[in-house]
């Protein structure tokens, strides 16, 4: 048994790595106006580079995996930290669109490695601690966002370089998986490298398309909201640009309430209705968005929908981690996959089915997903 301080202070640098991966991505999306100056690139580029950063990410989750397999989610969640680091350092600096392509697709694969490995890590924390813990290690992911999006506007209206801030993330996510090294869980829960096939239990394959299928519902929210509430709130409703960020605000402020209240909730009512909740405040929230097109209702309406990818995601991962405990982070790697098949999908549906004023129904879109795929959340339960 683990003695409690050291699971303390394991807790904690995992919480740290979910913490700088928050950072490190709100920091990176809102330093894009400043990197597409600086490089001289159009509209149609940033949005290249965002689907080379998701295909990246896919990639990396790849590799979290067989690293996981072969030397544990500690290694894995170190390296990808490292990776991320050194992709945001140079994205910090270039004007040259070959090296920021380069730098985008590294981070990327960071970015994926520690999506997948920070779970796998959340996974075996919530073994030990034997009570839910995805809440509270998500909600530090949204805090750093959050805090992240706050220090960047400031950078940026002191006059200060806004690659400064990327170089404040690479360097927290560097001395973490310094200190990740040493304090992240070192148990390995994956098949043995040489063993073979036929001696292995067999991947829940079924249940990781359910579990993989809520997370794919959950991040097409996500990037939903993300890419398109402040562009509808802009040129939809003709809100007022100091008005157009609270849209997506909103959004991540539920998300975090959310996220702070899913453990207790979790405890109480149990994942699988804390799930249907979730969806049904969602959709409610779209429907809102949809058939009432003025700024009070639609910022209302994205809030609600931050509900949903606020309290899906942790108990998705949660149920993930349980569906095959001694190969855990084989299972998670696998799920987080649709987490990049949804952000694609996303931000990809409204664009092209809507523009200007009608984008509002268009929301409509990520909300049918939530409902068709509902009938899922019942592999939230734990059998």
């Amino acid at each position: 048994m683990t003695a409690l301080p050291a699971l303390r202070t394991r807790g904690a640098a995992v919480g740290a790595a979910y913490a700088a991966q928050g950072l490190g991505y709100a920091t990176i999306v809102t330093a894009l106006p400043t990197i597409k100056d600086r490089v001289d690139i159009g509209d149609d580029a940033v949005s290249m580079l965002l689907l080379a950063t998701c295909l990246a990410a896919a990639l990396g989750s790849v590799l979290a995996d067989v690293i996981a397999v072969r030397a544990g989610s500690r290694l894995a969640l170190a390296s990808g930290l490292a990776a991320q680091a050194v992709g945001l350092l140079f994205v910090s600096f270039t004007a040259s669109l070959p090296v920021l392509i380069v730098a985008i697709v590294l981070y990327g694969v960071g970015l994926g490695a520690v999506d997948a490995s920070s779970n796998m890590q959340g996974s075996l924390l919530q073994r030990h601690h034997e009570r839910p813990v995805f809440g509270r290690l998500y909600a530090g992911y949204t805090g750093a966002a959050i805090v992240a999006t706050g220090v960047t506007a400031a950078v940026l209206a002191t006059g200060a370089p806004a690659g400064l801030t990327l170089v404040i993330a690479a360097v927290a996510q560097i001395a973490i998986a310094g200190w990740g090294l040493r304090a992240f869980d070192p148990t390995r829960a994956a098949h043995e490298v040489d063993d073979s096939a036929a001696s292995r239990p067999s991947l829940p394959r079924r249940a990781i398309w359910a579990v993989g299928a809520i997370v794919f519902a959950a991040f097409v929210v996500d990037s939903a909201v993300a890419s398109w509430s402040t562009i509808y709130l802009t040129d939809g409703l003709r809100a007022d640009p100091g008005v157009t960020p609270l849209g997506y605000g909103a959004y991540l402020v539920a998300m975090l309430a959310a996220r702070l209240g899913t453990d207790p909730l979790v405890r109480r009512i149990g994942r699988m209705r804390l799930g249907i909740a979730a969806v049904v405040v969602a959709v409610a929230g779209a429907v809102l968005v949809a058939a009432a097109p003025f700024v009070p209702a639609a910022i209302v309406g994205f809030a609600a929908m931050g509900v949903a990818s606020g309290a899906l995601v942790p108990i998705a991962f949660s149920r993930a981690g349980e569906l095959l405990p001694e190969r855990s982070d084989e299972v998670i790697a696998r799920v987080n996959l649709f987490n990049y098949a949804g952000a694609v999908a996303g931000a990809v549906a409204l664009g092209l089915i809507a523009a200007g004023p009608s984008l509002g129904p268009a929301f409509l879109v990520p909300a049918v997903i939530l409902a068709a795929l509902s009938p899922l959340l019942r592999t939230l339960r734990r059998h």
